[in-house]
């Protein structure tokens, strides 16, 4: 797979468990946005740690290396998946550490010592995951709400399927209200909490408004919010997903 923009090239790959994004061009302005989405796109997908190979790029201004940081930022939360550079000479890690995105972000000097550090560092996390591609219709909203009651039982994770339901129906119905996607449902569980995620082709990020238009009722992402433990956006290539985490003190 290739994401092209007019100076930059993203060649995906797989080692082992990893997903390999190979850099080649030039990062600045105009492409420090589509780097990033590919990044947290790429995240996303939940591989155990994304491995950004930077050999191949040219980077005018070193400031543009917070690309790296911003995508960092994003998927710190959720899905929590690592995120790693690899650079083959010395100067392209030592700009890396000189404008302190090694602190968030470290840097090796090849992919194999970056999957080896993975393998010391960071536990193996086993999670449960479940999708499904639905269509822009009224009735993916009680299609999603059967879908999270058959994934989490089956996951032994009943507790949390209420919970989980108010969470899917207000995602799954701001994409069919404010957007012409067709939305796409994820849930995750590690055991203990169950995260809940949306997806679809907007750009325009999810607004908290404290109120409803009707009778100073709470909106429903300020539902959401006073729900789950967290939740946020990530912004992907072709759109965004929106998600929550709900973990066992937010039974209903």
């Amino acid at each position: 797979m290739a994401d092209r923009s007019c100076t930059l090239t993203v060649t995906a790959s797989a080692v082992a468990d990893f997903s390999v994004l190979t850099v080649h061009g030039v990062l600045d302005t105009t492409t420090y946005q589509s780097l990033r989405d590919i990044i947290i796109k790429a995240a996303l997908e939940v591989p155990a740690a994304v491995i950004i190979d930077i050999s191949g790029l040219d980077v005018p201004a070193p400031s543009a290396l917070a690309v790296f940081t911003s995508a960092r930022w994003h998927v710190g939360r959720w899905p929590e998946v690592p995120i790693l550079l690899v650079c083959a000479h010395r100067a392209g890690r030592d700009a890396v550490a000189r404008n302190g995105v090694s602190r968030y972000v470290p840097v090796y000097a090849a992919i194999g010592l970056a999957t080896a550090a993975l393998d010391t560092d960071i536990p193996a996390r086993r999670r449960l995951r479940a999708r499904a591609h639905l269509p822009a219709e009224v009735s993916s909203l009680r299609r999603s709400r059967e879908l999270v009651n058959d994934w989490l039982t089956a996951w032994s994770r009943d507790d949390l399927i209420p919970a989980a339901k108010v969470v899917v129906t207000e995602f799954v119905e701001n994409v069919l209200q404010h957007t012409d996607s067709a939305p796409e449902v994820r849930l995750e569980t590690d055991g203990s909490d169950v995260t809940v995620a949306v997806q679809d082709c907007s750009h325009q990020p999810p607004a908290l408004n404290e109120f409803s238009t009707v009778r100073h009722i709470p909106s429903g992402l300020g539902l959401v919010a006073a729900l789950c433990r967290m939740w946020g956006n990530a912004p992907t290539s072709t759109g965004k997903t929106v998600w929550a985490v709900i973990g066992p003190e937010n039974r209903l």
